[in-house]
C-alpha cells in the first residue's frame, strides 16, 4: 500500500508571478492605508483583522516583549550611564569650581587684612601673587611676584603681606620681580622693639626663629614681647613700622655689648601667595599702630570648695567612735 505524499506547490513560472502580485497588492493597500489615516478605505478590514487576530497578536505580543524590553533596556541603560558621567562631568566641573571659589575666598581675606595693615601705616602699595618659590632663583628664601619695572616695581622696595614683613624686593624685570624673605640666611633688618626704643638687627635663619641683636646689652625683653622695622635711610630698603614678630626666648645677659633673642616672624614664609610692595613710604613713623591686637588674657578658673564637718566629729574635729 502505497504511502500518500504530502500536497506541495509546484514552483512554476505562474507561482512566481502570483507571488510578486500579491506582494504589489499588499504594498498598494499598505500605502493606502498611511495616506488615509483614520479615514483610509481598508479601515473597516483592518478593524475586523484586528478582531480576528487580536487575541494571537497579544500572546505573540507576551511572549516578545520581555525580549525587546531587555533590549530597551540595555539601551536605556546605556543613555543613562550617559547622563550619570555627564552629571559627574558637571560635579567635577562644580566642585572645581567650588575650589577656586574658595581659593578666591582665601584671597579675598589675605588682600582685605593686607589692606588693613596698609591703612594702619599709611603704605602705599603695589598687590602681587607669587608665582615661583626660590629653587628657580638658585636662592634658598626666595618668591618671584608677578609685577614688575612695568608696575613701577623697583629694587630694594619692602614687601609685606597680612601678617608683616615678608621681605625686600632685590631683581626686578620688566613683569616680575624676585624677593629675598625675611628668614634668609643672608637677610638683614633694623627692628624696634614695641613701646620702646631698644634697637637691634634681625637676621634669617631659614626655617628656625629669626635671631636679633639688641644694641643694648642690658635691656630688659621678655618672651612674648614684639618688635617692627625700624626703618632705612630714605625708606630703602625697608619702611619703618611693619611687623616682624614676637620674642620666643632670650639668651641671659652675659655682660656683652649686645644681648640676643629669638623671634617667632608674623608671616609664615612656606604659605606665601598674595603680597604687596611698599611703592610709597608713610609720611611719619607709624611706630607700633601695625602690630595686631595683643590676644586677651585668658581667666584661670578657680574652684572653691566647701567642706562641711561631719555629725560624728567633735568640737576639735575628732572622729568618735560609735558604740
Amino acid at each position: 500500500m502505497r504511502k500518500a505524499r504530502p500536497p506541495h506547490v509546484r514552483d512554476t513560472r505562474e507561482s512566481r508571478l502570483l507571488l510578486v502580485l500579491l506582494i504589489a497588492i499588499a504594498f498598494a493597500l499598505i500605502t493606502v492605508d498611511i495616506r488615509g489615516g483614520e479615514d483610509s478605505p481598508v479601515d473597516g478590514a483592518r478593524q475586523a483583522a484586528a478582531t480576528v487576530f487580536g487575541p494571537i497578536e497579544d500572546g505573540v505580543s507576551a511572549a516578545v516583549n520581555p525580549v525587546g524590553n531587555a533590549i530597551s533596556s540595555i539601551r536605556d541603560s546605556g543613555e543613562r550611564h550617559d547622563r550619570l558621567a555627564a552629571l559627574e562631568k558637571e560635579n567635577a566641573a562644580l566642585k572645581a569650581k567650588l575650589g577656586s571659589d574658595d581659593r578666591n575666598a582665601s584671597r579675598l581675606k589675605q588682600l582685605n587684612k593686607m589692606m588693613g595693615i596698609a591703612a594702619e601705616g599709611q603704605y602705599g602699595i603695589k598687590g602681587a601673587e607669587v608665582i615661583a618659590i626660590g629653587a628657580a632663583q638658585g636662592f634658598s628664601w626666595t618668591i618671584t611676584i608677578d609685577v614688575g619695572s612695568h608696575d613701577g616695581i623697583k629694587r630694594d622696595m619692602t614687601v609685606l603681606n597680612g601678617d608683616g614683613l615678608v621681605g625686600r624686593v632685590t631683581t626686578v624685570g620688566p613683569n616680575t620681580a624676585t624677593v629675598l624673605l625675611a628668614n634668609d640666611p643672608d637677610f638683614t633688618v633694623g627692628t624696634r622693639m614695641e613701646a620702646g626704643d631698644e634697637l637691634g638687627f634681625a637676621s634669617g635663619q631659614g626655617d628656625r626663629p629669626l635671631r636679633v641683636e639688641l644694641l643694648n646689652g642690658k635691656a630688659e625683653v621678655k618672651k612674648g614681647d614684639r618688635l617692627v622695622t625700624f626703618g632705612s635711610q630714605a625708606d630703602k630698603p625697608f619702611v619703618p613700622g611693619v611687623p616682624v614678630g614676637v620674642v620666643a626666648r632670650v639668651d641671659p645677659s652675659g655682660g656683652g655689648l649686645t644681648r640676643t633673642l629669638y623671634v617667632t616672624p608674623y608671616v609664615s614664609f612656606t604659605k606665601l601667595d598674595v603680597v604687596g610692595v611698599v611703592v610709597e613710604a608713610p609720611k611719619k613713623d607709624p611706630r607700633d599702630t601695625v602690630l595686631p591686637k595683643k590676644p586677651k588674657p585668658t581667666p584661670t578658673p578657680t574652684v572653691t570648695v566647701t567642706v562641711t564637718p561631719s555629725a560624728n566629729a567633735n568640737a576639735d574635729g575628732q572622729f568618735e567612735q560609735e558604740q
